[in-house]
């Protein structure tokens, strides 16, 4: 199964080892258990979590080639991360080159990224708090279907360094007053896929 999402990410230029491969597919059978139960994430079938799921967090990776945004070395929140997207790929894929944190509110949802730790044996902390209450700043906050765009760049911007960037990821449809901010890239394998980009000055 996991096979798909090598295939599909050399197809978009995204290389992945045979580690990387291996959590993805420990990723991929936790959140299918522990998703049974306690209802994480309403994507079910594998095949689909590839996809929506894994693959759509790594475009990231080319969104940051094309602008020309360094993740190394910075401090990145994943906002509203749910049960880990984007944040847990791209801890995956860039290893100990970036320190992530991942900030969700839901309890349950907090439990099983902390699990998830353990179980991919990587560093990431867990923000178990709504992004208004967070007093940290970092480099770059990305999120990706964490509620109303018009909040996320609120909540975004306020725990975003100055130089930061603030990556709110986003299907098709995007409102009017922000399409100045708004790249589209196409991928194989995917829907088009949106990314709004501000730099807090």
């Amino acid at each position: 199964m996991i096979e798909k999402l090598k295939e599909l990410a050399e197809k978009n230029n995204i290389h992945l080892n045979e580690d990387q491969l291996k959590k993805f597919e420990i990723y991929l059978n936790t959140l299918s258990k522990w998703n049974k139960v306690y209802n994480l994430t309403s994507i079910r079938k594998k095949e689909e979590i590839i996809t929506k799921h894994f693959l759509d967090s790594l475009t990231l990776v080319k969104l940051f080639e094309r602008t020309g945004i360094q993740p190394e070395g910075k401090k990145i929140a994943d906002l509203g991360s749910g049960a880990g997207f984007p944040g847990v790929p791209l801890k995956i894929y860039y290893g100990d080159k970036v320190d992530i944190s991942l900030i969700e509110a839901v309890q349950k949802k907090c439990i099983f990224l902390e699990m998830l730790k353990r179980e991919l044996n990587i560093e990431y902390r867990v923000f178990c708090q709504r992004a208004e209450e967070v007093e940290e700043k970092f480099d770059i906050v990305v999120s990706r279907a964490a509620g109303e765009i018009f909040d996320v760049l609120k909540w975004g911007k306020r725990i975003l360094k100055n130089g930061g960037f603030l990556i709110v990821m986003k299907g098709k449809k995007i409102e009017e007053e922000i399409k100045p901010y708004t790249l589209s890239m196409k991928f194989y394998g995917l829907p088009e896929r949106k990314f709004v980009v501000i730099q807090k000055i």
